[in-house]
């Protein structure tokens, strides 16, 4: 029984470990696409906000 007790334990712990490290690394790569998406947004309005601010000047 302690046996049995010991492989069951040693499977879930097992388990977890392997969906953790996948659930880490699909975050990851969500985040870093996410910043990604931020920073050409951030440039796109920065050069917007550029051009207008010209235009306004002359």
């Amino acid at each position: 029984m302690a046996l049995t007790n010991f492989i069951v334990t040693v499977a879930v712990v097992g388990a977890g470990v392997l969906l953790f490290t996948t659930d880490i690394r699909r975050s990851g790569a969500l985040f870093r696409r996410n910043a990604r998406q931020l920073q050409q947004w951030l440039q796109e309005d920065t050069t917007s906000a550029a051009s207008k601010w010209n235009e306004r000047l002359t």
